[in-house]
Protein backbone atom coordinates (compact mmCIF):
# COMPACT_ATOMS: atom_id res chain seq x y z
CA UNK A 1 0.00 0.00 0.00
CA UNK A 2 1.12 3.60 -0.47
CA UNK A 3 -0.34 5.05 2.76
CA UNK A 4 -0.54 3.34 6.16
CA UNK A 5 -2.64 4.48 9.12
CA UNK A 6 -1.03 3.78 12.50
CA UNK A 7 -3.50 4.50 15.33
CA UNK A 8 -2.45 4.07 18.94
CA UNK A 9 -5.40 1.81 19.78
CA UNK A 10 -7.97 -0.50 18.24
CA UNK A 11 -11.45 0.89 17.51
CA UNK A 12 -12.25 0.54 21.20
CA UNK A 13 -10.05 3.59 21.84
CA UNK A 14 -12.06 6.78 21.30
CA UNK A 15 -9.23 8.89 19.86
CA UNK A 16 -8.22 6.19 17.38
CA UNK A 17 -11.80 5.44 16.42
CA UNK A 18 -12.66 9.07 15.74
CA UNK A 19 -9.41 10.35 14.24
CA UNK A 20 -8.24 7.25 12.34
CA UNK A 21 -10.77 4.49 11.71
CA UNK A 22 -13.59 6.91 10.87
CA UNK A 23 -11.48 8.76 8.30
CA UNK A 24 -10.02 5.53 6.93
CA UNK A 25 -13.51 4.12 6.36
CA UNK A 26 -14.75 7.32 4.73
CA UNK A 27 -11.69 7.38 2.46
CA UNK A 28 -12.47 3.84 1.27
CA UNK A 29 -16.15 4.70 0.77
CA UNK A 30 -15.21 7.56 -1.53
CA UNK A 31 -12.25 5.78 -3.18
CA UNK A 32 -12.84 2.00 -3.00
CA UNK A 33 -9.61 1.31 -4.90
CA UNK A 34 -7.45 3.53 -2.67
CA UNK A 35 -4.04 2.02 -1.90
CA UNK A 36 -4.30 2.40 1.89
CA UNK A 37 -4.26 0.12 4.94
CA UNK A 38 -4.72 0.45 8.68
CA UNK A 39 -2.61 -1.23 11.38
CA UNK A 40 -4.23 -1.81 14.79
CA UNK A 41 -2.48 -0.46 17.85
CA UNK A 42 -2.97 -1.67 21.43
CA UNK A 43 -5.45 -4.55 21.51
CA UNK A 44 -9.05 -4.54 22.76
CA UNK A 45 -8.01 -6.89 25.57
CA UNK A 46 -5.35 -4.46 26.78
CA UNK A 47 -7.75 -1.51 26.62
CA UNK A 48 -10.47 -3.34 28.52
CA UNK A 49 -8.01 -4.00 31.31
CA UNK A 50 -7.05 -0.34 31.41
CA UNK A 51 -10.68 0.78 31.40
CA UNK A 52 -11.60 -1.67 34.16
CA UNK A 53 -8.75 -0.27 36.27
CA UNK A 54 -7.38 -3.81 36.50
CA UNK A 55 -3.60 -3.93 37.03
CA UNK A 56 -1.99 -4.93 33.76
CA UNK A 57 0.57 -7.69 34.11
CA UNK A 58 4.11 -6.98 32.93
CA UNK A 59 3.85 -9.91 30.52
CA UNK A 60 0.82 -8.30 28.85
CA UNK A 61 2.55 -4.92 28.65
CA UNK A 62 5.57 -6.59 27.04
CA UNK A 63 3.32 -8.42 24.58
CA UNK A 64 1.63 -5.19 23.54
CA UNK A 65 4.94 -3.37 23.22
CA UNK A 66 6.25 -6.13 20.96
CA UNK A 67 3.09 -5.90 18.84
CA UNK A 68 3.77 -2.22 18.30
CA UNK A 69 7.39 -2.94 17.41
CA UNK A 70 6.40 -5.66 14.95
CA UNK A 71 3.94 -3.44 13.12
CA UNK A 72 6.76 -0.92 12.74
CA UNK A 73 8.60 -3.44 10.56
CA UNK A 74 5.78 -3.36 8.00
CA UNK A 75 5.87 0.30 7.11
CA UNK A 76 4.76 1.67 3.74
CA UNK A 77 6.43 4.76 2.31
CA UNK A 78 3.86 7.20 3.73
CA UNK A 79 2.59 7.05 7.31
CA UNK A 80 -0.19 8.71 9.27
CA UNK A 81 0.66 8.19 12.94
CA UNK A 82 -1.30 8.81 16.13
CA UNK A 83 1.15 10.52 18.51
CA UNK A 84 4.08 8.14 17.91
CA UNK A 85 4.81 4.88 16.16
CA UNK A 86 5.93 2.95 19.29
CA UNK A 87 5.00 4.29 22.75
CA UNK A 88 7.83 4.63 25.27
CA UNK A 89 10.48 4.16 22.60
CA UNK A 90 13.04 7.00 22.58
CA UNK A 91 13.08 9.17 19.47
CA UNK A 92 16.43 7.97 18.13
CA UNK A 93 15.14 4.38 17.88
CA UNK A 94 11.79 5.40 16.44
CA UNK A 95 13.62 7.46 13.84
CA UNK A 96 15.59 4.37 12.84
CA UNK A 97 12.34 2.48 12.29
CA UNK A 98 10.80 5.29 10.24
CA UNK A 99 13.95 5.84 8.22
CA UNK A 100 13.43 8.18 5.25
CA UNK A 101 9.69 7.56 5.02
CA UNK A 102 7.35 10.53 5.02
CA UNK A 103 4.98 10.75 7.94
CA UNK A 104 2.15 12.90 9.28
CA UNK A 105 1.31 13.03 12.99
CA UNK A 106 -2.25 13.25 14.28
CA UNK A 107 -2.54 14.61 17.85
CA UNK A 108 -5.66 15.28 19.93
CA UNK A 109 -4.30 15.67 23.49
CA UNK A 110 -1.46 17.45 25.25
CA UNK A 111 0.59 14.27 25.10
CA UNK A 112 3.79 16.10 26.12
CA UNK A 113 2.56 15.84 29.72
CA UNK A 114 2.84 12.04 29.60
CA UNK A 115 6.62 12.15 29.18
CA UNK A 116 7.35 15.28 31.22
CA UNK A 117 9.14 13.34 33.97
CA UNK A 118 10.86 10.79 31.71
CA UNK A 119 14.27 12.20 30.70
CA UNK A 120 14.83 9.77 27.80
CA UNK A 121 11.46 10.72 26.29
CA UNK A 122 10.99 14.39 27.16
CA UNK A 123 11.94 15.67 23.72
CA UNK A 124 10.39 12.86 21.69
CA UNK A 125 7.23 14.66 20.55
CA UNK A 126 9.12 17.88 19.79
CA UNK A 127 11.49 16.00 17.50
CA UNK A 128 8.76 13.92 15.87
CA UNK A 129 6.77 17.07 15.12
CA UNK A 130 9.82 18.91 13.80
CA UNK A 131 10.65 16.19 11.26
CA UNK A 132 7.09 15.39 10.16
CA UNK A 133 5.78 16.19 6.68
CA UNK A 134 2.83 17.72 8.51
CA UNK A 135 0.94 17.60 11.78
CA UNK A 136 -2.84 17.42 12.29
CA UNK A 137 -4.00 18.76 15.67
CA UNK A 138 -7.38 18.79 17.37
CA UNK A 139 -7.52 22.25 18.94
CA UNK A 140 -6.02 25.72 19.17
CA UNK A 141 -3.87 24.92 22.21
CA UNK A 142 -2.11 22.15 20.28
CA UNK A 143 -1.95 24.24 17.11
CA UNK A 144 0.05 26.96 18.87
CA UNK A 145 2.31 24.39 20.51
CA UNK A 146 3.07 22.52 17.28
CA UNK A 147 3.32 25.62 15.07
CA UNK A 148 6.51 26.56 16.91
CA UNK A 149 7.97 23.18 15.86
CA UNK A 150 6.62 22.71 12.35
CA UNK A 151 5.02 25.30 10.05
CA UNK A 152 2.86 22.72 8.27
CA UNK A 153 0.02 22.30 10.79
CA UNK A 154 -3.66 21.68 10.15
CA UNK A 155 -6.34 22.11 12.82
CA UNK A 156 -9.02 19.43 12.50
CA UNK A 157 -11.17 18.96 15.60
CA UNK A 158 -12.23 15.50 16.66
CA UNK A 159 -15.52 15.37 14.77
CA UNK A 160 -18.73 13.36 14.71
CA UNK A 161 -20.42 11.56 11.84
CA UNK A 162 -23.79 13.31 11.64
CA UNK A 163 -25.33 10.41 9.72
CA UNK A 164 -25.14 8.27 12.88
CA UNK A 165 -27.02 10.82 14.98
CA UNK A 166 -29.62 11.55 12.33
CA UNK A 167 -30.49 7.85 12.09
CA UNK A 168 -30.57 7.06 15.83
CA UNK A 169 -33.86 6.86 17.70
CA UNK A 170 -34.14 9.00 20.81
CA UNK A 171 -37.42 9.17 22.75
CA UNK A 172 -36.58 11.27 25.81
CA UNK A 173 -36.39 9.82 29.32
CA UNK A 174 -39.35 10.77 31.53
CA UNK A 175 -36.93 12.16 34.13
CA UNK A 176 -34.96 15.26 33.16
CA UNK A 177 -31.62 13.61 32.40
CA UNK A 178 -28.10 14.90 31.82
CA UNK A 179 -25.60 12.65 30.07
CA UNK A 180 -21.86 12.26 30.55
CA UNK A 181 -20.06 9.91 28.16
CA UNK A 182 -16.51 8.72 28.65
CA UNK A 183 -14.35 5.88 29.97
CA UNK A 184 -13.34 4.65 33.43
CA UNK A 185 -10.11 6.60 32.86
CA UNK A 186 -11.79 9.98 32.22
CA UNK A 187 -14.37 9.26 34.94
CA UNK A 188 -11.92 11.01 37.27
CA UNK A 189 -13.35 14.33 36.05
CA UNK A 190 -16.78 13.45 37.45
CA UNK A 191 -15.16 12.36 40.70
CA UNK A 192 -13.41 15.74 40.91
CA UNK A 193 -16.82 17.45 40.72
CA UNK A 194 -18.61 15.19 43.19
CA UNK A 195 -19.67 18.08 45.45
CA UNK A 196 -21.28 19.88 42.50
CA UNK A 197 -22.98 16.69 41.31
CA UNK A 198 -24.35 16.04 44.78
CA UNK A 199 -25.91 19.49 44.72
CA UNK A 200 -27.36 19.25 41.22
CA UNK A 201 -28.48 15.61 41.21
CA UNK A 202 -29.87 15.27 44.73
CA UNK A 203 -33.46 14.84 43.63
CA UNK A 204 -35.37 12.01 41.91
CA UNK A 205 -36.71 14.59 39.42
CA UNK A 206 -33.24 14.95 37.88
CA UNK A 207 -30.84 12.18 36.81
CA UNK A 208 -27.27 11.80 35.53
CA UNK A 209 -26.71 9.08 32.94
CA UNK A 210 -23.08 7.92 32.92
CA UNK A 211 -22.24 6.11 29.69
CA UNK A 212 -18.94 4.37 30.40
CA UNK A 213 -19.04 1.14 32.43
CA UNK A 214 -21.77 -0.22 34.68
CA UNK A 215 -19.01 -1.60 36.94
CA UNK A 216 -18.29 1.94 38.14
CA UNK A 217 -21.58 1.88 40.06
CA UNK A 218 -20.07 -0.80 42.31
CA UNK A 219 -16.37 0.08 42.31
CA UNK A 220 -16.35 3.92 42.29
CA UNK A 221 -19.91 5.21 42.74
CA UNK A 222 -20.69 8.90 43.06
CA UNK A 223 -22.17 9.16 46.55
CA UNK A 224 -25.52 10.90 47.07
CA UNK A 225 -25.93 11.45 43.33
CA UNK A 226 -29.00 10.23 41.44
CA UNK A 227 -27.02 8.50 38.70
CA UNK A 228 -27.51 5.59 36.34
CA UNK A 229 -24.47 3.74 34.98
CA UNK A 230 -24.54 1.94 31.62
CA UNK A 231 -21.91 0.26 29.49
CA UNK A 232 -20.62 2.18 26.52
CA UNK A 233 -20.76 0.64 23.07
CA UNK A 234 -20.38 2.25 19.68
CA UNK A 235 -23.74 0.83 18.62
CA UNK A 236 -25.62 2.22 21.64
CA UNK A 237 -23.96 5.58 22.32
CA UNK A 238 -26.03 7.72 19.92
CA UNK A 239 -29.29 6.30 21.24
CA UNK A 240 -28.32 6.95 24.85
CA UNK A 241 -27.33 10.54 24.14
CA UNK A 242 -30.47 11.35 22.14
CA UNK A 243 -32.71 10.12 24.97
CA UNK A 244 -31.21 12.69 27.37
CA UNK A 245 -32.05 16.37 27.78
CA UNK A 246 -28.65 17.99 28.49
CA UNK A 247 -25.00 17.10 27.90
CA UNK A 248 -22.33 17.97 30.48
CA UNK A 249 -18.54 18.19 30.44
CA UNK A 250 -16.96 19.25 33.75
CA UNK A 251 -13.19 19.69 33.54
CA UNK A 252 -10.47 20.58 35.99
CA UNK A 253 -8.41 23.58 34.89
CA UNK A 254 -4.92 22.14 34.37
CA UNK A 255 -2.34 21.83 31.62
CA UNK A 256 -3.56 18.47 30.34
CA UNK A 257 -7.25 19.47 30.33
CA UNK A 258 -6.51 22.66 28.38
CA UNK A 259 -5.15 20.49 25.59
CA UNK A 260 -8.13 18.10 25.51
CA UNK A 261 -10.56 17.95 22.64
CA UNK A 262 -14.21 18.68 23.49
CA UNK A 263 -15.47 15.54 21.79
CA UNK A 264 -18.18 14.82 24.38
CA UNK A 265 -19.72 18.21 23.68
CA UNK A 266 -19.67 17.57 19.94
CA UNK A 267 -21.55 14.31 20.45
CA UNK A 268 -24.17 16.01 22.62
CA UNK A 269 -24.48 18.84 20.13
CA UNK A 270 -24.99 16.46 17.20
CA UNK A 271 -27.92 14.99 19.14
CA UNK A 272 -29.41 18.46 19.67
CA UNK A 273 -28.72 18.67 23.41
CA UNK A 274 -28.04 21.99 25.17
CA UNK A 275 -24.53 22.01 26.66
CA UNK A 276 -23.30 22.76 30.18
CA UNK A 277 -19.53 22.71 30.62
CA UNK A 278 -16.53 24.08 32.47
CA UNK A 279 -14.85 27.05 30.74
CA UNK A 280 -11.60 25.18 30.09
CA UNK A 281 -9.68 24.74 26.86
CA UNK A 282 -11.66 23.71 23.80
CA UNK A 283 -14.93 23.80 25.75
CA UNK A 284 -14.84 27.59 25.43
CA UNK A 285 -14.93 27.35 21.64
CA UNK A 286 -17.69 24.77 21.38
CA UNK A 287 -20.09 26.16 24.00
CA UNK A 288 -21.54 29.46 22.80
CA UNK A 289 -23.48 31.13 25.64
CA UNK A 290 -26.81 32.41 24.40
CA UNK A 291 -26.75 29.99 21.45
CA UNK A 292 -26.21 26.38 22.53
CA UNK A 293 -25.52 26.27 26.26
CA UNK A 294 -23.74 27.49 29.39
CA UNK A 295 -20.14 27.80 30.55
CA UNK A 296 -20.20 27.49 34.33
CA UNK A 297 -17.48 27.83 36.96
CA UNK A 298 -19.00 26.93 40.32
CA UNK A 299 -21.72 24.83 41.92
CA UNK A 300 -24.19 27.70 42.00
CA UNK A 301 -23.81 28.30 38.27
CA UNK A 302 -24.17 24.60 37.49
CA UNK A 303 -27.36 24.51 39.56
CA UNK A 304 -28.75 27.65 37.92
CA UNK A 305 -28.07 26.37 34.39
CA UNK A 306 -30.06 23.21 35.08
CA UNK A 307 -32.92 25.10 36.66
CA UNK A 308 -33.21 27.47 33.71
CA UNK A 309 -33.24 24.67 31.13
CA UNK A 310 -35.80 22.70 33.13
CA UNK A 311 -38.16 25.63 33.71
CA UNK A 312 -37.89 27.68 30.51
CA UNK A 313 -39.19 25.60 27.59
CA UNK A 314 -38.61 28.39 25.07
CA UNK A 315 -34.96 28.81 26.06
CA UNK A 316 -34.47 25.04 26.09
CA UNK A 317 -35.79 24.78 22.53
CA UNK A 318 -33.56 27.68 21.44
CA UNK A 319 -30.42 26.05 22.86
CA UNK A 320 -31.37 22.65 21.47
CA UNK A 321 -31.85 24.11 17.99
CA UNK A 322 -28.65 26.13 18.36
CA UNK A 323 -26.70 23.00 19.23
CA UNK A 324 -28.06 21.12 16.21
CA UNK A 325 -27.24 24.04 13.92
CA UNK A 326 -23.65 24.23 15.20
CA UNK A 327 -23.09 20.49 14.75
CA UNK A 328 -22.06 20.70 11.08
CA UNK A 329 -19.06 22.86 12.02
CA UNK A 330 -17.61 19.86 13.89
CA UNK A 331 -18.61 17.07 11.54
CA UNK A 332 -16.94 14.46 9.36
CA UNK A 333 -19.11 15.76 6.56
CA UNK A 334 -17.33 19.13 6.73
CA UNK A 335 -13.79 18.07 7.57
CA UNK A 336 -13.04 14.97 5.50
CA UNK A 337 -12.19 16.97 2.37
CA UNK A 338 -9.95 19.30 4.42
CA UNK A 339 -8.24 16.28 5.98
CA UNK A 340 -7.66 14.57 2.64
CA UNK A 341 -6.40 17.72 0.94
CA UNK A 342 -3.89 18.38 3.73
CA UNK A 343 -2.55 14.82 3.59
CA UNK A 344 -2.20 14.80 -0.19
CA UNK A 345 -0.42 18.16 -0.17
CA UNK A 346 1.89 17.32 2.75
CA UNK A 347 3.07 14.08 1.14
CA UNK A 348 3.46 15.71 -2.27
CA UNK A 349 5.53 18.66 -1.05
CA UNK A 350 8.01 16.87 1.21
Amino acid sequence: MSVGFFPRYSQLGASSRCRFYMYFQRWLELEPQADIAIFDGFSDDYLRKLYSQTPVKKSIKLREFLRMILRAFRLPEKLIIEYELVPFLPYKYEKLLIGKRKYILNIDDNIWEKYRNKPALQDKYDRLCSHAAGVIVANGFLYDKVKALNPNVCLIPTVVDLDKYNSADGEKFDTFTAVWIGTPVTYKYLESFQEMLQSVFNTPQRKLLIVASSDLQHTRPLKNVNAEYVNWSEAAECGYIKRCHVGIMPLTDDEFSRGKSAYKLLQYQAAGLPLIASPVGENKKVVLPGINGFLVENTGQWQQAFEVLEQDAILYKKYSSGAAEQAYDYSLQKYFSIYKEFIDKAFAEN
